[in-house]
């Protein structure tokens, strides 16, 4: 969350001139907004160290003062759909002054940049000097809004990637590797390996407090990324996302929807939503694209390949093209609280809508073809993209909903679901039963 960071204050260190930092990052912000870095993990000193998102979407590497060094990627790390895992490798006592500091991303090292001063010889990293307070996700009143994992840190030896990852040998992609063979020296520590443990899990007992904020646990984690409202949604520009994306205010000034990170192409998936301050008018659904404008044609229940489980007293229902659809749909009602079932079957080309734990008319997810109490749907093979989104959305330009989606982590905003229902698929934790034969999207999930 944007308003959580970790502290502790460091002891002597192991060798002040060679370090390591490595952690999983999930951009939630893209490009910060308001011209606002966004601190990940640096000192609480007037000579600051610290890794940060630049405000127009670099990477960037900071020190002031003597030893000073300034790094920025030419590459904007702005995808909010991913894991990234970024490792920093310091040793000033390098003769080659381009070695000194190595940054590397997903496995790769870097190499094109838009800043790019080193340290001089036998300079001090800060990150690793005596007594300084280190900050993990903000506390510059620059909080990171994101998520965090595996962050390890090491004193006294320069590791490359390698050492926390590797690539995979089936799907090329960087894999993580949870429990690496390094040596941590005197400050090194190695925190959120399994959960939201602030407990060091290296041969140190170097934990870390929780400076400000919720620290909360996360199923969405770098071995199985998870769905998200989507931030970099080309048109709801003045949406505001909090919860590493999972909960998203819709702006009074739109109408327009939104869309969720991944798409579903085939398989049967689950999701919820909680409306948390609706409007007489809200959208819930599944759409086959993004929303691109304010056109007074663009909200989910308008598009000829949307469905939206729509409020309001004389729009209740379910709505595809700007009709309402026949069947027995009650009204949700928009308010406070309320929360609706979303259960996608795209080998069948089914979609049911729930309500606060029951299915509306009288559907069965789990009928399979026969689709009891079903809205049919373009089949995915039919659709120009090849897949469906989640997707919500505001009718009302003079009023704005917020939505906060439990994709599976278990959660409604900061809000913990208050027991959780049966899910076969093992994967996500929800607040009703998951229908048989149904998941929820992750990365995971679209391979069961």
């Amino acid at each position: 969350m944007a308003s959580t960071y970790l502290t502790r204050t460091t002891g002597t260190p192991t060798l002040g001139t060679k370090c390591t930092v490595s952690f999983w990052w999930k951009n939630s912000e893209g490009k910060p907004s308001g011209g606002s870095d966004r601190v990940i993990f640096g000192t609480e000193t007037t000579a600051d160290c610290y890794i940060y998102l630049r405000n127009t979407g670099e990477l960037g590497l900071y020190q002031a003062s003597t030893g000073s060094f300034d790094f920025r990627t030419s590459r904007l790390m702005s995808d909010c759909s991913a894991w990234y895992h970024i490792c920093f490798t310091f040793d000033s006592t390098l003769t080659t002054s381009a070695d000194r500091i190595k940054i590397y991303i997903n496995g790769v090292r870097e190499t094109a940049f838009n800043a790019s001063t080193t340290m001089s010889q036998g300079a001090t990293i800060r990150l690793n000097e005596a007594s300084k307070v280190i900050n993990i996700g903000g506390g510059f009143n620059q909080n990171m809004n994101g998520l965090l994992s595996h962050i390890n840190f090491i004193d006294g030896t320069a590791y490359d990637a390698s050492a926390f990852g590797s690539t995979d040998s089936d799907t090329g992609e960087w894999s993580i590797n949870t429990s690496p063979s390094v040596t941590y020296g005197n400050n090194g520590f190695f925190i959120l390996k399994d959960g939201n443990s602030v407990t060091d899990q290296s041969p140190n007992t170097n934990n870390f407090t929780v400076g400000a904020g919720t620290l909360t646990k996360s199923e969405d984690c770098p071995s199985n990324v998870f769905a998200t409202w989507n931030s970099l949604d080309s048109y709801f520009t003045q949406a505001v996302f909090t919860n590493g994306n999972a909960t998203v205010q819709t702006p009074n000034a739109s109408e327009a929807y939104c869309t969720s990170t991944l798409g579903m192409s085939s398989g049967k998936y689950y999701m919820e939503v909680e409306i948390y301050d609706g409007s007489n008018r809200d959208n819930i659904g599944i759409v086959d694209s993004p929303a691109t404008a304010n056109n007074g044609s663009n909200n989910l229940y308008q598009k000829p390949k949307g469905y939206s489980y729509r409020g309001g007293t004389s729009y209740a229902g379910v709505w595809n093209n700007d009709t309402k659809l026949s069947g027995t749909f009650s009204a949700y009602g928009g308010s406070a609280g309320d929360k609706v079932m979303i259960a996608v079957d795209l080998d069948n080309s089914k979609l049911y809508f729930g309500y606060n734990g029951t299915w509306q008319n009288s559907g069965d997810p789990t009928s399979g073809s026969t689709g009891t109490g079903a809205i049919s749907i373009t089949p995915a093979s039919d659709l120009s993209n090849g897949c469906y989104f989640f997707a919500v959305g505001d009718e009302v330009t003079s009023d704005d909903t917020t939505y906060r989606g439990n994709f599976g982590n278990g959660y409604f905003g900061s809000t913990q679901i208050s027991s959780a229902g049966t899910n076969a698929s093992g994967n996500g934790i929800f607040e009703y039963n998951v229908p048989t034969g149904y998941t929820a999207l992750s990365t995971k999930g679209l391979n069961l």
